[in-house]
């Protein structure tokens, strides 16, 4: 049987906000450490609890490393993880 009282490896992220996430967020950068394995999709859910989150759609484009990422995309230790606002044009 495993020994549960051992610490879990944690990997830590850098995460960017941009233009309108930056002012829903409260921060242009933020860092934050996550389980070993832990994916986007994660980060987003850990993101969604800060004040000010719960305004942003429900559908959320990033990069990691300067690459667009799907939400399962597992995350490593440095990773810098974007969160992309949508475009507008004219």
């Amino acid at each position: 049987m495993a020994d549960r009282s051992s610490s879990q490896a944690m990997v830590r992220v850098k995460s960017l906000f941009f233009a309108v996430y930056r002012d829903l967020i409260g921060a242009d950068e933020l860092e934050f450490e996550l389980p070993e394995g832990s994916t986007v999709g994660a980060l987003i859910e850990i993101v969604r609890t800060r004040a000010g989150a719960d305004r942003l759609p429900p559908s959320l484009v990033v990069a990691v490393n300067q690459d667009y990422a799907p939400i399962d995309t597992v995350l490593h230790d440095g990773d810098e993880v974007a969160f992309i606002p949508p475009v507008a044009g004219g």
